[in-house]
C-alpha cells in the first residue's frame, strides 16, 4: 500500500526549503505575467537574437533546464513534481510572452516548455542565401552620415554580431578556424574605414599603408582620438573668435573716450 500523499501544509514546507540555486525555486517575482526579453520573436530574420536574449533571461533565473529538457520532472517525489509542474508553465509562459501574436496562436496549445522551445528552433533557426545577403547589405550600408564615431561603431558592432551569430563562426583554435576568423576581421576593418565620413580620409590612409593592418578595435579607438582632436581645435577656435567679438566693444569705447577728449 502506497504512502499518502503529503498534506498541503507539508507540500509548502517542503517547497518553502528549496535552494535559491535549485531549479524548482520559484522568486516572488517570477510570474506568469513576466516579460523576460525585450524582443519579441518574428521569425526566421530575428531568431538568432531571440534566442540568445532568451537564454540569457532563462540563465539568469535558473530556468534554462526547462527548455533543455535537463531538468526532469520527477516520478517519484509528488512536491517536487507538481513544482515542476509550475515552474513549467511560468517558463511556458515566459516563452509565449515573447513570440508574435501569429507565434503565440501556433504554440499556446502546447504543454511543456522544451516542446515550444524545440519547435520554434526547427522552424525558425533556418539560415538561407536571401537572409544572409539582407543583413550583408544593410551592414555595407551603413556609414556615419554626420553621427559621432562611436555611435556609428557601435550600430556596426550590433550588426556584425547578428551576422556572426547567423553564420556560426568557428570557435575551435584550429588554424583553418584562425584563418577565417582573421578574414572576418578584416572584412569589418574594411566596412568601418568604408562607411567613415570624408573628414577622416587623411587617417583611413594613413591606416591601410600601415604594413600590418590594424584590428578594427584599434581603427576605432584611432579614428576616435581624431574625432576629440577635431572637437577640442573647433572648440578653441571658437572661444578664440568670442574673445576677439567681446574685446571690439572694449576697443571702440577706448577710440570713443580718446576722441571726446580731444
Amino acid at each position: 500500500m502506497g504512502e499518502p500523499d503529503p498534506s498541503p501544509s507539508t507540500s509548502q514546507t517542503l517547497i518553502s526549503k528549496l535552494d535559491i540555486g535549485d531549479p524548482l525555486y520559484l522568486h516572488p517575482s517570477d510570474s506568469s505575467a513576466l516579460t523576460i526579453v525585450s524582443i519579441k520573436l518574428k521569425g526566421t530574420e530575428n531568431y538568432s537574437i531571440w534566442s540568445s536574449a532568451m537564454k540569457l533571461a532563462l540563465e539568469a533565473k535558473n530556468k534554462y533546464g526547462f527548455i533543455t529538457g535537463k531538468c526532469e520532472r520527477s516520478t517519484e517525489d509528488h512536491v517536487l513534481a507538481s513544482q515542476w509542474d509550475r515552474c513549467n508553465s511560468v517558463v511556458l509562459t515566459w516563452l509565449l510572452n515573447s513570440v508574435s501574436e501569429e507565434l503565440f496562436l501556433g504554440q499556446v496549445f502546447s504543454s511543456t516548455a522544451s516542446e515550444v522551445w524545440e519547435d520554434l528552433r526547427e522552424t525558425y533557426d533556418k539560415v538561407d542565401g536571401s537572409v544572409v545577403y539582407d543583413l550583408f547589405k544593410k551592414i555595407n550600408c551603413i556609414s556615419q552620415n554626420g553621427s559621432s564615431v562611436a555611435d556609428y561603431y557601435y550600430r556596426l558592432t550590433t550588426m556584425w554580431k547578428q551576422f556572426d551569430a547567423m553564420l556560426k563562426l568557428p570557435t575551435c583554435s584550429c588554424k583553418a578556424a584562425k584563418d577565417y576568423n582573421d578574414f572576418s576581421m578584416l572584412i569589418k576593418l574594411m566596412q568601418f574605414l568604408m562607411g567613415l565620413d570624408d573628414i577622416y580620409q587623411p587617417v583611413r590612409t594613413n591606416l591601410l599603408t600601415r604594413e600590418v593592418f590594424p584590428s578594427v578595435k584599434v581603427a576605432f579607438a584611432v579614428v576616435s582620438r581624431e574625432e576629440s582632436h577635431r572637437l577640442s581645435s573647433n572648440g578653441s577656435k571658437g572661444q578664440a573668435q568670442n574673445v576677439a567679438f567681446v574685446s571690439k566693444p572694449s576697443q571702440n569705447v577706448t577710440l570713443l573716450k580718446d576722441v571726446l577728449k580731444s
